[in-house]
């Protein structure tokens, strides 16, 4: 695993060493440098590998993925005027707007430039169609994660529905590209869809989650971000339900972004304690690992079902 992460950040690095328009690909590059899990381009190689394919010929696809997972972070950090991203300067911050939009820009056109790289005449149309599902589904949950800002009654159901489409179609995507690589069979190609969307689920909501309870030193970012900027998570939606009324009282107060100081969002955190919200978050991101886990026993190969399986394990224990 870390040998091939390493590998992945290697490409990555070296992708665009060759490119004279500084103006344009030194903030492509400053994107892709700044770290990351390399979650997706590991689930498209491993993927690929748990129906026996050769991930040596899906690096360009698992890359491809990688840009467009940035091409998001950039849009995204714009739109939630944050300032840091993995514990550096976004950016929109470290250059300026325009030139954050077209970096993303273009990450997302060069992403198609590397997929077709890895496409053959006998699965290019399936790869297409999923990758641009996905990017489809993506804008679809930002859309979602916005418009819910303005309002006070999401539920849960409608929450689960927003980070399936922003986080988690993206990762089932990635599995699901890795199989159709190989011209997978449809069962093949199902379970690893599967276990992409409730890997997803659970990831987002471990993100939620960190975002209360998680270190900032590790976790790259402030503390209660989601918080200071209203979002509606399945920790305050269920905060909100179990609340009385003066603990709702403060809730709203969430919601009409008037929560900053560190001390304020430690009041939330306290009151999730308190509601039992943040082990009903820890039990639901269980649920859906160990759903996601149960659908690699369809693959054939062993090893890759391994690394998939303590992939998926890793996620769910990380602070970061």
């Amino acid at each position: 695993m870390e040998k091939t992460t390493k590998l992945v950040n290697a490409k990555l690095d070296n992708l665009f060493a060759k490119k004279k328009l500084k103006s344009l690909y030194e903030p492509c590059t400053y994107i892709l440098k700044d770290g990351g899990k390399r979650l997706r381009p590991l689930l498209v190689l491993f993927a690929a590998e748990s129906v026996n394919y050769n991930i040596n010929k899906a690096f360009n696809a698992a890359l491809a993925v990688e840009l467009l997972h940035n091409f998001t972070l950039a849009h995204d950090d714009i739109m939630d005027n944050a300032d840091k991203r993995r514990g550096v300067p976004t950016v929109h911050v470290k250059y300026d707007t325009n030139t954050a939009i077209l970096a993303g820009d273009n990450l997302i056109s060069y992403s198609y430039h590397l997929l077709l790289k890895d496409c053959t005449d006998k699965n290019c149309r399936a790869i297409l169609n999923s990758f641009t599902t996905g990017i489809i589904e993506v804008c679809e949950g930002q859309s979602l994660d916005k418009e819910f800002e303005m309002r006070k009654d999401v539920t849960i159901d409608e929450y689960l529905e927003m980070i399936y489409k922003k986080t988690s179609a993206m990762i089932e995507m990635s599995c699901k590209v890795g199989g159709q690589l190989n011209n997978a069979s449809p069962i093949y190609i199902k379970a690893l869809s599967n276990f992409g969307k409730y890997l997803g689920l659970a990831f987002q909501l471990q993100d939620d989650l960190l975002d209360i309870i998680g270190d900032v030193k590790s976790f790259g970012k402030n503390i209660g971000g989601d918080i200071r900027e209203g979002k509606r998570t399945f920790l305050m939606l269920r905060a909100y339900q179990l609340a009385n009324k003066k603990e709702k009282s403060l809730l709203n107060k969430v919601y009409s972004r008037e929560l900053d100081s560190s001390e304020e969002i430690e009041k939330i955190r306290n009151l999730f304690e308190k509601l039992g919200v943040i082990d009903e978050a820890k039990n639901k991101i269980n649920y859906y690992t160990i759903k996601a886990q149960k659908h690699l026993n369809k693959l054939p190969n062993k090893m890759g079902v391994e690394t998939l399986f303590w992939l998926s394990e890793y996620l769910i224990n990380r602070k970061k």
